[in-house]
């Protein structure tokens, strides 16, 4: 089975330094597959690599077959690619409900004459946005504050915010960039439980970077392991936990962090 994302021998260097070295990842369709590896392994890199911020040195990168090598971070957004920051990136001086509608807003194609004059088609797409996006925040628990700045949100609500953006784009597949950063333990154990909702409701592909092990390992079905730019194991759970290379590089014998 073909997969729906490929990172193919890519390697990315930053002046004399090599932050990913002839990496290679296969994301198949309907998983959550995790990212792990040491600090400074180029985990998030390989993120920057997939979304566009960063274009290959070497390699390729394919989504449902197709290169998107080299395009726009708007573009990769656009062909179903979406994605969260281990720092929350919400525009915290806005509404909840503004933070969703940018994302929204991003897909409606009215003209800037269309804007300018105000006409009709104007009015209709922004009730359709407003509606989805109300939407949207209503599974998440958010549509009774979508008139609050998101900047007052608790930590917790601001993470859940930042995801219903991300899967307002009705991306295929959802990457996110440590997403227990900064939870205690029984925020991170309600994380799991959320995140499994989350591919199960938006029908999504997950591909998480993490540092927390008992969350990899109780939530994804297969991990990748990076280290020094490298991909040394890819696996089930069980087999990472088990690969003396892994533990040497990564796990330390344990599955703690």
């Amino acid at each position: 089975m073909s997969a729906l994302l490929e990172i193919d021998e890519v390697t990315k260097h930053f002046g004399g330094l090599c932050a990913i070295s002839n990496c290679n990842v296969r994301i198949q369709a309907g998983s959550t597959h995790g990212i792990i590896g040491p600090n400074g392994a180029g985990k998030s890199t390989l993120f920057n690599l997939i979304t566009g911020i960063y274009k290959p040195t070497r390699g390729d990168i394919r989504f449902r077959g197709e290169s998107i090598s080299g395009l726009r971070p708007g573009r990769i957004a656009l062909k179903g690619i979406g994605r969260t920051f281990q720092s929350i990136r919400l525009l915290k001086t806005r509404t909840v409900l503004d933070n969703v509608r940018i994302a929204y807003d991003s897909q409606l194609h009215y003209s800037p004459l269309e804007a300018m004059l105000r006409l009709p088609r104007l009015g209709r797409d922004e009730e359709k946005s407003i509606e989805a996006s109300l939407a949207l925040l209503h599974p998440f628990g958010l549509a009774d504050q979508a008139h609050d700045l998101a900047g007052d949100l608790p930590y917790g609500s601001q993470r859940k915010l930042e995801i219903a953006r991300a899967l307002a784009l009705k991306p295929d597949i959802l990457l996110l960039d440590e997403p227990a950063a900064g939870m205690n333990t029984g925020e991170t154990a309600d994380l799991v439980g959320f995140l499994r909702w989350v591919k199960d409701h938006f029908q999504v592909t997950l591909v998480l970077i993490e540092h927390h092990m008992h969350l990899v390992m109780s939530l994804c079905d297969r991990i990748t392991v990076l280290d020094f730019g490298q991909t040394i194991a890819e696996g089930t759970p069980e087999e990472i936990r088990t690969n003396p290379r892994v533990i040497d590089a990564y796990l330390g014998g344990t599955e703690e962090e």
